[in-house]
């Protein structure tokens, strides 16, 4: 390592407390994505709340542990918080304090979000110096910090702001890139040396039947050459395990989420990105949320490439390679086939995220398709099964894919394809994977709003 690197280590080498110092009122402040959320360094900034006001904290799922400047201030006098793609930790907040909103993004576009802030006055009222507070890896022998599981727009932000602060965690995994995936200790302000928290895993718990059936249905659309893109829940992980089991080869990996999936195919010889177009023999991607396996394996792999989120997730991009298979999961689907991912009424349960992009760029790929799967039912706490295919959304539902861009629908009953289907075609497919038990009333309902044909019928 160079003196030259050492001395600039050394002139910006601070405790949190001499770095949140820096933070002055009226301050925008991006704590980073996942587990690249400051620890230290929050709970020194929540520290000198009886110096500070008006402060918008940016952030992303949050994950345990709860952020001080939330627990100090949970009605808001001070700190205001957003999260960029709730997680149920975000939801729980929400309901607790009164400073905890959601922020509605394309993903895709996310890293605009901090150079349109800088440079358009308007959309904060008026021009704000801005700091980014994010855990990296300790500085390599080269001067770089490295940015581990969460590349997504974090390069971004913090090229984009005057408050540039990384707090070391050497249990980060070092991951390649890629692009983005790292920055140096010129570009930034100050560095703080992390207590090293543990990284926080995901537990997947056993799928169940119906989510078995979904992946059946699932794998019926993926052959030789596929490059995948799992969601996050029980079905990808299902698709996994059945990928493992069949004799299906060279697949890829275009995802913006890498999840253990990967890691299990991967080690049996069924991933590697032979057929891909672009990033060719790579697992791509922007973040990683999953167990210990994934973390370990991710460290020092030249098998994966970060990359940052305008990369992974631009359709233009995800497009480039052909036969990709998009995977994700919804809440709801309307007889219109609107899809609701993301909210109860006026409860918001998660995010849009990456979601539209890849139901774009996976039907725009050559050959590639996107999947959207749900359980047909849910149960209420007291027991009563209610239908996940309503007639319409109930008011404050948010739509999160429009009925023009849905391609395939999965349930435990089946699938359908819906592209350039008329609205009563649409609704006798929809019907046709709904629950039994609630056919014949969706069915009145379609009647009533006015799809439904009269020679229409369900098998």
């Amino acid at each position: 390592m160079s003196r030259d690197i050492m001395k600039l280590y050394r002139e910006k080498r601070c405790s949190a407390e001499e770095a949140m110092s820096s933070i002055q009122s009226g301050f925008w402040i991006d704590y980073g994505f996942f587990n690249g959320k400051p620890q230290l360094c929050d709970r020194a900034l929540a520290a000198r709340k009886a110096d500070l006001s008006d402060i918008t904290i940016l952030a992303a799922v949050t994950l345990p542990p709860v952020p001080e400047v939330l627990t100090c201030d949970p009605t808001g006098e001070v700190f205001t918080y957003n999260d960029f793609h709730f997680s149920p930790l975000s939801r729980i907040l929400q309901t607790q304090m009164r400073n905890v909103f959601y922020n509605p993004i394309l993903y895709s576009e996310c890293e605009r979000y901090y150079s349109d802030r800088i440079t358009d006055p308007v959309s904060v009222g008026t021009p704000r110096r801005n700091a980014s507070i994010v855990q990296t890896r300790p500085m390599d022998e080269h001067g770089y910090f490295n940015f581990g599981l969460h590349n997504s727009s974090t390069y971004t932000s913090l090229t984009h702001t005057d408050v540039v602060v990384v707090e070391t965690n050497s249990n980060l995994p070092f991951c390649p890139g890629g692009r983005n995936e790292r920055i140096h200790i010129s570009q930034v302000t100050h560095v703080v040396e992390g207590e090293n928290p543990p990284l926080l895993e995901i537990p997947f718990p056993a799928p169940t039947d119906v989510e078995r059936k979904i992946a059946g249905h699932v794998m019926e659309h993926i052959r030789d050459g596929c490059c995948l893109q799992f969601g996050i829940g029980g079905v990808p992980n299902v698709v996994g395990s059945l990928l493992v089991e069949s004799d299906l080869r060279d697949l890829g990996c275009h995802t913006e989420m890498l999840v253990d999936a990967y890691v299990d195919l991967f080690e049996a010889g069924k991933l590697t990105g032979a057929r891909k177009t672009i990033d060719r023999g790579k697992m791509a991607y922007t973040f990683a949320v999953g167990g210990s396996r994934l973390y370990e394996f991710m460290d020092k792999n030249p098998a994966i490439s970060s990359y940052n989120v305008e990369y992974i997730n631009h359709p233009n991009v995800i497009c480039r390679n052909d036969n990709v298979v998009s995977i994700n999961s919804a809440l709801q689907i309307d007889l219109y086939t609107q899809i609701n991912a993301e909210s109860i009424k006026f409860g918001q349960i998660s995010g849009n995220g990456g979601m539209f992009d890849f139901v774009l760029g996976a039907y725009w790929s050559r050959g590639g398709r996107s999947l959207i799967c749900l359980p047909s039912t849910y149960s209420l706490s007291e027991g009563t099964v209610k239908s996940r295919i309503v007639p319409h959304f109930a008011p404050g539902t948010i739509v999160t894919i429009p009925r023009q861009m849905v391609n395939i629908i999965v349930t435990e009953y089946g699938w359908i394809s819906l592209k350039g289907d008329s609205t009563w075609a649409r609704a006798e497919k929809l019907i046709g994977i709904a629950h039994p038990d609630f056919r014949e009333e969706l069915i009145k309902n379609a009647e009533e709003q006015k799809i439904w044909r009269r020679s229409n019928r369900i098998a």
